[in-house]
C-alpha cells in the first residue's frame, strides 16, 4: 500500500492517451508520491542523449514507467518504419542506460505485441517471442520495442537493474487517436461510420480482407495493468497485458456498424495488407504474478469510445437512432 509513498515518478508519454490514465492511478493512490513528472515532447525529445540527461536531471526520479513511442496503424508503420525504429529503440535504451548508472529504483518498459512472430500459435504465450520474425509491416517498430526486453534482462544480470518489460494488445477508448494517417482499427472504423452517416453518404472503405483477428484492451485496464505491475513485479521476464478475447476485423467492422447505427455498405479493399493472421495473448502470467485481468467488456468499450467521438466532434446522438 506504500509502493508509491513519496516517491518521484518519471511517466514518459505521460500526457497521451495511456500515459494520462497511468498518472491518473498513480495520483490517486493514498499515500502518493511526491511527485509525478511528464515530460512534454515540444521540451525533452527523448530521441536524443542530451534531452534524455536533462530530463533525468529535471525529474529526478526513483521510478520511470516509459510510454512514449512512436505509434500507428499500418500504413504509418509501411510509410515510416526506419522513424519508428530509430525513435523508439533510442528513446528505449537511453532512458534505461541513463536510468542504471543514476541507480534507480525501478524501470517499467512497455512493449508491443508487433513484438510476436508473424505465425505466432493461439493464444500467444510469453515463450513464444523468439520463435520467428514479426509481421513485415510493423516488424521495425515491433524489434526496437523487443530489444527493450534484452537490455532489461542483460542489465539485471550484469547490474542487477531492477526493469520490467510488459507486452500490451491493442488499446482502445475515448481519446484515441481517430487521425486517419495514423490511428489504428477501432478509431479508424468508428471514424469512416459516423463521418460517413454525417456527410450523408452510404459506403465506407476497409483495408484488407476483414479476415485477420484481434485482441483489444481497454486503455483503463491497461493502465491498471502497468500500475499493478510497477508495483507488485520484479522481473525481467516479459509479462503479456490483454483482455484474451478474439475478434476478427470484419466481425469488428459489423459491431461497429451497429452501434453506430451505420447502414451503407463495407467495401474490403484486398490490395491493402492485413497484416498478422490472428492475434490473441495468454493473459495467464500478468494475473498469476500480479493480480491483473481486464474488467471492461469489450462492447461497452465499444460503445463508449464511439460515444466519446460523437461527443467530442459535436454530432448529433441521433446518429445512431
Amino acid at each position: 500500500m506504500s509502493f508509491w509513498k513519496d516517491r518521484r515518478v518519471l511517466v514518459t508519454g505521460g500526457s497521451g492517451f495511456l500515459g494520462s490514465r497511468v498518472v491518473d492511478k498513480i495520483q490517486s493512490k493514498s499515500p502518493g508520491p511526491a511527485e509525478v513528472f511528464i515530460p512534454r515532447r515540444k521540451d525533452y525529445d527523448l530521441v536524443g542523449y542530451d534531452n534524455v540527461l536533462r530530463v533525468y536531471r529535471d525529474a529526478k526520479p526513483d521510478i520511470v514507467i516509459h510510454l512514449a513511442a512512436q505509434v500507428g496503424g499500418i500504413g504509418a508503420n509501411r510509410a515510416n518504419p526506419g522513424k519508428f525504429f530509430y525513435d523508439n529503440l533510442m528513446m528505449g535504451t537511453q532512458l534505461i542506460e541513463v536510468g542504471r548508472q543514476l541507480g534507480i529504483e525501478k524501470f517499467t518498459a512497455i512493449g508491443t505485441i508487433c513484438a510476436y512472430p508473424k505465425y505466432t500459435p493461439i493464444p500467444f504465450k510469453e515463450e513464444d517471442l523468439w520463435n520467428g520474425y514479426p509481421e513485415e509491416t510493423n516488424a521495425p517498430y515491433g524489434l526496437a520495442k523487443k530489444m527493450l526486453l534484452v537490455q532489461s534482462q542483460a542489465y539485471r544480470e550484469q547490474y542487477g537493474f531492477n526493469s520490467i518489460f510488459l507486452l500490451p494488445v491493442n488499446l482502445y477508448g475515448p481519446r484515441d487517436n481517430f487521425d486517419p494517417a495514423s490511428s489504428h482499427a477501432i478509431p479508424a472504423i468508428i471514424k469512416k461510420c459516423v463521418d460517413t452517416m454525417r456527410e450523408g453518404r452510404n459506403e465506407i472503405v476497409l483495408w484488407g480482407t476483414g479476415k485477420p483477428t484481434r485482441e483489444f484492451l481497454h486503455v483503463d485496464d491497461a493502465a491498471e495493468g502497468i500500475v499493478l505491475a510497477t508495483e507488485r513485479y520484479n522481473e525481467s521476464n516479459p509479462v503479456n497485458l490483454g483482455s484474451s478475447m478474439e475478434i476478427s476485423i470484419r466481425d469488428l467492422a459489423e459491431m461497429i456498424t451497429r452501434i453506430t447505427g451505420f447502414k451503407g455498405r463495407i467495401v474490403w479493399d484486398t490490395s491493402q495488407p492485413d497484416g498478422q493472421p490472428r492475434r490473441c495473448l495468454d493473459t495467464t502470467k500478468a494475473e498469476q504474478l500480479f493480480g491483473f485481468r481486464a474488467k471492461v467488456p469489450f462492447e461497452e468499450g465499444l460503445r463508449e469510445t464511439i460515444d466519446w467521438y460523437v461527443k467530442e466532434h459535436g454530432f448529433t446522438t441521433s446518429l445512431r437512432r
